[in-house]
């Protein structure tokens, strides 16, 4: 008694722009099937992917059975439909230097602070395989033995931001200071603080979102807020109101954990989306008027800053040799600036019972 399966090697369902990073499978199991495994059954039938491998897959949500994710020790059935998404490269990855240019805020025989720009990816991944953060930091310090390693796509990173925020971010130079900030981020022992505008007005100045993130069930690229811990992981946002700008408001955010698009789903979960994060709903009017006149006006401030209003502001940590506090803030770039000055034109401009 066999699966049907489409030919794993020849066929795969390649989602676009991530072929070279990522791996996916679809398996329909024959009617006759007997029960057994998941990571036995995938270990068998796709051949070079190992059973480790395919129970990382699991544990990371990545195996869908018809439709709705697994662990590893899923008994398949009779005519189920499975799905595989693997991260890891088919075949090596290798991290070229190239000529970009960093804003270096701070730099030591230890560690630099840059501030990044909106727009970059910190390192290569899912369609974004040169023009990262990480390939400037490879030609720039490719004389440093923890960047001469083209097969380390991470070089140096013990923290990362996304691609459409921009902000501080601290790059070891030596293994001592990976191990070192590594171990501050996790002890929760940094000092991170984002400004945000984000949609609406707080009825409280300030406060703590306490949840659990997990991927959503429903679409694999953006995150969620889940009751249940064992479906996501514990993530601490807090926030205090800086101004209110009519229908938006100016929001310090410091975090006390760092997962994936904290803050961004953090917004949304208590009504608040950042202002055109397109991913978590904040790119439409979700506050105002039905004017014509605010609905252009919404429409021009979406130009001026074509991604989410975010901005890593303030970085603290304890150097990892010297052991001083070092605390670095950067200005807000000028998209977000000049929509937020565009925003207080507005609203000065006119008489609006809020």
């Amino acid at each position: 008694m066999t699966e049907k399966t489409t030919d794993c090697f020849d066929e795969q369902e390649n989602a676009e722009n991530s072929n070279e990073l990522y791996e996916h499978y679809h398996v329909s199991v024959d009617s006759g099937q007997i029960p057994i495994r998941i990571d036995k059954f995938l270990a068998i039938r796709l051949g070079k992917a190992s059973r480790s491998r395919i129970q990382a897959a699991a544990g990371a949500d990545r195996i869908l059975v018809n439709g709705k994710s697994v662990k590893a020790s899923y008994k398949i059935k009779p005519e189920d439909e499975i799905s595989v998404v693997f991260d890891f490269p088919r075949r090596e990855l290798k991290l070229t230097p190239e000529n970009i240019p960093l804003n270096i805020q701070y730099e030591d025989d230890q560690l630099m602070v840059i501030n990044k720009p909106a727009g970059m990816v910190v390192h290569p991944g899912h369609g974004n395989y040169t023009g990262t953060l990480a390939n400037g930091l490879v030609y720039y310090l490719k004389g440093l033995p923890m960047f001469s390693n083209s097969d380390d796509v991470r070089p140096g990173l013990v923290h990362r931001i996304d691609k459409n925020t921009s902000g501080l971010l601290v790059i070891a130079k030596t293994e001592e200071a990976k191990v070192n900030l590594s171990h501050q981020f996790f002890l929760k022992i940094t000092n991170r603080k984002y400004i945000a505008l984000v949609w609406g007005r707080f009825t409280e100045k300030e406060g703590t979102i306490d949840t659990n993130i997990g991927r959503s069930r429903k679409n694999r690229q953006i995150f969620t807020v889940y009751e249940d811990q064992e479906l996501g992981k514990h993530a601490v946002t807090h926030y205090k109101v800086i101004e209110e700008i009519g229908y938006v408001t100016l929001v310090e955010c410091q975090l006390e954990t760092g997962r994936t698009h904290q803050i961004r789903v953090h917004m949304k979960y208590i009504g608040h989306p950042i202002f055109n994060d397109e991913v978590y709903g904040g790119d439409r009017i979700l506050w105002g008027t039905t004017f014509t006149k605010y609905r252009q006006f919404v429409k021009n401030c979406f130009k001026i800053l074509p991604r989410q209003a975010l901005h890593a502001k303030t970085l603290g940590f304890i150097h990892p040799v010297t052991g001083k506090e070092m605390l670095f803030d950067s200005e807000l770039p000028t998209d977000m600036k000049e929509v937020i000055e565009k925003w207080r034109n507005y609203i000065n401009n006119r008489e609006i019972e809020l």
